[in-house]
Order: structure tokens, then sequence, then C-alpha cells
């Protein structure tokens, strides 16, 4: 989504043209700080965004996707991180859906970015722990995050 923020001209003009010249910085590229300052203070804005992108999102994943595929050696595993996944419908697209979660606490002191009413209107994590084919709770170290990781690749490619 940040390429597409960056370098793509349609998504640029449809924006300016929806949310005004202020959203783009001194060098005329969209600012995304501005953009979020906008649109997660107004959910019909939000969901305006959210229709221009995500079907752009979804076609360059596939397109990658069948990219890979189509490789003289194709590997065996490719991972895409889909923050908005269900959200968006998007998980029926993969074959396996792996959950990444942490107590509000542990996400809110590892970002800097604001709240502004983000996660309010996701799915509750419980929920897509429910839906998921693997998940975690990532308030640990670096090096437990990385075992279960490992630990899902190894199931994974365990299946092909």
């Amino acid at each position: 989504m940040h390429r597409l923020l960056r370098e793509d001209a349609e998504v640029r003009r449809a924006l300016v043209e929806r949310l005004g010249p202020e959203i783009l910085d001194e060098a005329g590229q969209i600012d995304r700080a501005a953009v979020a300052g906008r649109v997660f203070s107004d959910r019909a804005l939000l969901g305006w965004l959210e229709a221009l992108l995500h079907p752009l999102v979804s076609r360059e994943y596939l397109e990658w996707r069948e990219a890979l595929g189509r490789l003289p050696s194709p590997p065996g595993l490719c991972v895409t991180e889909v923050p908005l996944l269900y959200e968006a419908g998007g998980d029926a697209r993969f074959d396996a859906v792996v959950v990444v979660t942490a107590p509000s606490e542990v996400r809110a002191s590892r970002t800097s970015v604001p709240a502004d009413g983000r996660e309010a209107r996701l799915i509750p994590d419980e929920e897509k722990v429910r839906r998921a084919d693997f998940a975690y709770v990532n308030a640990g170290s670096l090096e437990e995050l990385d075992a279960f990781v490992a630990g899902v690749v190894e199931q994974l490619a365990a299946r092909t």
C-alpha cells in the first residue's frame, strides 16, 4: 500500500481530489500522516480510502504470487503480511493464515503511530485467533517469536 501511495499517479490524483492538496508534503508526495489524520476521524472517508486501495493491493499481491509460481524453481512457501486481512475479507485467498497479536499495552509501547481510534474498527483479536490456522501472542522476546515462526514454517513446508 505504501508503494501505491508513493508511485501510483491515479491513487495520488484521487486522494488529492477527495482530500485536498494539504495531504501533500513539500516535495508533492502523499503525506501518510496527513491522510491518516483525515480518514481515521471520518468513517466515510476511511471507507472510501479502503475501497480505493484494497482492490489495488490485492491485485498486486496476486500478481506477485503468480510471478513466483512461474519461476523456474518457485519457492515452496510465500508469505504476505496483510494487516487488515479479515477486515478486508481477504483470508480466502490464502492457504493458511497466521495471526500474531499482542496485548494492547505492548502494541502501544512498540509504535509511534497514534491510535486515532483505529483499533475500535478492527475485528477483535480473539476472533482473528479463532479463525486463524496458527496464532501467537507476541508479548515475549524476539527469540520466542523466531521460534514460533520457525515452527510454522516447518509445519507449512511439511504440507507440500
